[in-house]
């Protein structure tokens, strides 16, 4: 059947599959890659945070 010009083409079950695969590994990195580097900043600026407001005992 000949496709019309700007219409969408219907997603067929093979570019359904891809989709959710694509998904599933877009949740897997944001597990893998993204939570670990937002712990690693969080303990940065508490880190940071603790050194600064730490009080200066100088004998």
């Amino acid at each position: 059947m000949r496709q019309l010009k700007g219409k969408p083409k219907k997603e067929s079950s093979r570019d359904k599959k891809e989709r959710k695969q694509a998904m599933q590994e877009a949740r897997q990195q944001v597990t893998t890659i993204v939570l670990p580097t937002l712990a690693v900043v969080v303990a940065l600026i508490v880190v940071f945070v603790y050194v600064a407001t730490r009080p200066n005992t100088i004998e």
